[in-house]
């Protein structure tokens, strides 16, 4: 079959399945997979032998989503992930593998190959779950953000499980299978320090690349006003991590996952995004077609129970670990059942893994083509799970949080908009009203948008991050852009949006700690509310007051303070790179205003001073403290 042949005959299949499928409520994977299974060697027959090197050509597909992955993780986002990906995705590999090579054990398979059966039946596939959740709008869910922990744990695994099953094979079979895995790598004739060394030094260079060689690449080509030109870019920005990884005995997805994350605060990172998105959907469709191609039916048909056993087997076992671990991380009911669900089928590394352990000798026999079919039959039933989680179990064991709904059409437009109207951009947006100046108002928190609709305030539902929405509230006109947000990285990441897209507007961003205002700073904004900063020195100066110092020094050492401490926030912004300067300069800045503000309070009288105010002043005249300004001075 002709390499044309074959394309008509993938696109062919999933032009056709998948829309059946996605009509009849199965999701796109699904429709995939039974159209590879249809137009498979043990079926129509349309596809033979060669679909196993499509296979290994789609998989290319599973490296692409991750980099995508990592383009949307920051690196202070992933850090924070850190627990769950340690915590329960090292529990559910540890815990999965013990279970199943436990049961292959107790089947009467030998240990070696129990564990290596065990360790490879315990990895999920990070491109159905991954793809699952996006479908429903459920990845920014408990369960989607403790499912992706899971996998990103599962992907780094799959390096030591390489390392480990050479140590397993039977002596007869190890030395010539290790050497031919290392043999079309570039370290594989080093020693072990050398290999470990030269893994360490490919990790620096593709995150030292992404930091200070590809934004200045990328920028060079978009300058070209050549569309196509950025799209090569890109794909040979990812192609070239893979091969790089793949030469040092990496895993090509953990690398470009890794580059992803360098990049994610990158200013072409939404080109980047647009540009590799449908190659990564049609290559992702491609390997779902090549799984289910991959069936062994006649072994399915010639031991049908022993198959299905098996299928079933592994997924009730997956499945029990998974909700046990997840309800012991505090997932709710809901959560927890969607999370255990989405996972317990086997991944597309298992393929790769029960390859690598049939060449060293682990596995022999039927055993091998059986457990590749119980692989991709767990594959398929994936969707069927989602299907009866979401249909029976949560409609009767708890609510799943409800999907995302579509924004509002803005129509209106106005010289101020605000993106974020909870307690803090409400403020705003009243004195605004009150002074009779309008404001588009964008909130994505739905039943916020509801109650104040209710209270007579107009506020379009809609995620204000989205360029599209951005354009459409009319960002490129207005004036001013007040960033409310009550999550300070989508505030930090929607400044640099703003910033490159709508130079003309004039940023106002609330900010959560000094962290978040050195962000804004490095951004661009030059306007950065700190949230408690103004609350807590209102106290203060309240404090003051009641301890008997008038109101006029308590004004007075509240905004000295105020002027002082943003003043410290933007000079000590550039210094957070060397630590033992930040920190001896910021002591350096508390004295100072010390200083000041004792010097403040020894002088007897201030004949002008933007301290005083109406409301001191009554107040200090009601307390009988406030006396008569010296000659030539006027009391403020």
């Amino acid at each position: 079959m002709t390499f044309l042949d074959q394309a008509f005959v993938y696109l062919s299949a999933a032009v056709v399945a998948v829309p059946v499928a996605r009509r009849l409520g199965l999701g796109s994977v699904l429709g995939y997979l039974i159209a590879g299974a249809a137009i498979g060697p043990y079926a129509l027959g349309f596809v033979g032998a060669e679909g196993q090197d499509v296979l290994h050509f789609a998989e290319f597909g599973v490296v692409m989503m991750l980099f995508l992955v990592g383009l949307e993780l920051e690196p202070a986002t992933l850090w924070r992930l850190r627990t769950p990906i340690l915590g329960l995705g090292g529990a559910q590999v540890a815990l999965c593998a013990a279970a199943l090579g436990g049961l292959a054990w107790l089947l009467g398979i030998e240990p070696r190959a129990a564990l290596a059966i065990g360790l490879t039946l315990a990895m999920s596939s990070t491109a159905i779950v991954l793809q699952s959740f996006a479908e429903k709008g459920l990845s920014k869910t408990a369960a989607g953000q403790s499912a992706f922990a899971v996998l990103l744990f599962q992907d780094i695994a799959v390096i030591p499980m390489l390392a480990l099953f050479p140590l397993l094979a039977p002596r007869q079979h190890g030395g010539s299978a290790a050497e031919a895995e290392h043999a079309a790598t570039w370290v594989g004739h080093l020693p072990a320090w050398g290999q470990t060394l030269a893994v360490l030094v490919a990790v620096a260079a593709v995150v030292a690349a992404g930091r200070f060689l590809v934004a200045p690449a990328l920028r060079a080509i978009a300058r070209t006003g050549l569309r196509e030109m950025f799209t090569a870019a890109a794909l040979l920005l990812v192609i070239g991590i893979a091969l790089l990884m793949q030469k040092v005995g990496l895993s090509p997805a953990l690398g470009t996952f890794l580059a992803g994350v360098v990049l994610a605060t990158s200013e072409y990172r939404h080109e980047l995004e647009s540009d590799i998105e449908p190659f990564k959907g049609l290559l992702l469709g491609l390997f779902f077609i090549a799984v289910g191609a991959s069936i062994d039916f006649a072994l399915v048909a010639a031991r049908p129970a022993f198959v299905a056993g098996l299928v079933a087997a592994l997924l009730l076992a997956k499945l029990l670990v998974l909700l046990a671990l997840g309800r012991g991380f505090g997932l709710a009911t809901d959560q927890a059942l969607l999370f255990a669900f989405a996972l317990p089928q086997v991944g597309e590394f298992a393929f790769v893994l029960l390859a690598f352990a049939t060449r060293l000798g682990l596995l022999s026999g039927e055993l091998p083509a059986a457990l590749s079919a119980a692989v991709a039959l767990s594959m398929a039933a994936t969707p069927l799970l989602f299907l009866a989680c979401e249909r029976l179990l949560l409609p009767r064991l708890g609510t799943r949080e409800s999907a995302p709904r579509e924004a509002d059409a803005v129509d209106e437009e106005h010289a101020v908009v605000i993106a974020g109207f909870g307690r803090f951009g409400q403020s705003v947006g009243r004195l605004l009203r009150a002074q009779g100046l309008g404001a588009t108002v964008l909130d994505n928190d739905s039943d916020r948008v509801e109650l104040l609709r209710r209270l007579g305030f107009k506020v379009f539902y809609g995620d204000a991050s989205r360029l599209d929405l951005l354009h459409a509230a009319g960002a490129a006109r207005a004036k001013l852009l007040v960033l409310a947000l009550d999550a300070p990285e989508r505030v930090v990441e929607m400044a640099r949006e703003a910033r490159r897209h709508f130079p003309q507007l004039t940023i106002l961003a609330r900010a959560e700690d000094r962290e978040d205002a050195y962000q804004l700073l490095d951004a661009g904004v030059t306007h950065v509310y700190r949230e408690t900063l103004d609350a807590s020195l209102r106290m203060g100066a309240d404090v003051l007051r009641l301890l008997g110092v008038r109101a006029y020094h308590a004004q007075r050492a509240a905004r000295t303070f105020l002027r002082h401490d943003e003043e410290s926030v933007r000079r000590m912004a550039p210094l957070r790179g060397d630590r033992a300067e930040y920190w001896s300069y910021a002591r350096e800045r508390i004295e100072d205003l010390e200083r000041v503000l004792q010097r403040d309070r020894e002088q007897p009288e201030l004949s002008r001073d933007a301290g005083w105010d109406a409301e001191s002043l009554r107040e200090d005249a009601n307390r009988g403290t406030l006396t008569a300004p010296p000659a030539g001075g006027e009391a403020r």
